[in-house]
């Protein structure tokens, strides 16, 4: 008896330490900020999380991960958004690709300079970003939650070489990664590093 009840506890415990370590996100700080060192300059993005909790934790835990070094600008689309989130080498993104978090509410829109994540459907948000670079009312009512906001450098980010627009093929940059941008789209900007503010 008192066998089966010490296996019972230790698979529970196991059990316990297994979905904590699959499923804990840090949660971030209430607010702060990311400095972007990019090919074009720096920017800073000030976090709010009580705008979108689960976008905030997840922007903090990609940054601390520095995930975000080496990203090209990938999509962008003047007078509409900057977009990138895709990691550089394909292995890194291959651990990430499938780590979805739950879709926020919306409670800030996304105005001009404002960071949210792209998703593809509900709750299927991952690492990609977008900056709007206008008012873009009509994302509020497809779920698009901003979390942030540009407060410095916009300017860098308007000034990001659009020439390719929308382009390059997404699934490509997924298994190939800045080897197939550097090859098709050698023009493109990117980051070069992503740092919380201290």
């Amino acid at each position: 008896m008192k066998r089966s009840v010490f296996l019972f506890s230790l698979v529970f415990l196991v059990s316990l330490v297994f979905l904590f370590s699959c499923s804990h996100t840090p949660q971030a700080p209430a607010m702060y900020r990311v400095v972007f060192t990019t090919s074009k300059g720096p920017f800073t993005v000030e976090v709010h999380r009580d705008w979108a909790p689960h976008g905030a934790d997840r922007f903090y835990e990609l940054v601390q991960a520095g995930f975000y070094d080496g990203n090209r600008f990938f999509r962008v689309v003047p007078n509409f958004v900057v977009q990138w989130g895709i990691a550089g080498d394909p292995a890194v993104q291959a651990k990430w690709r499938d780590k979805t978090i739950p879709d926020d509410p919306v409670t800030q829109s996304n105005k001009t300079g404002t960071v949210t994540f792209a998703t593809s459907g509900p709750n299927t948000r991952t690492t990609q970003l977008f900056i709007n670079l206008k008012d873009n009312p009509s994302l509020d009512g497809q779920g698009f939650a901003p979390f942030g906001q540009v407060i410095s450098g916009l300017s860098v980010v308007e000034s990001l070489y659009s020439g390719y627009g929308e382009m390059p093929d997404q699934n490509q940059i997924q298994t190939q990664g800045n080897a197939y941008l550097q090859s098709q789209f050698p023009m493109l900007d990117y980051i070069e590093t992503a740092k919380i503010q201290q």
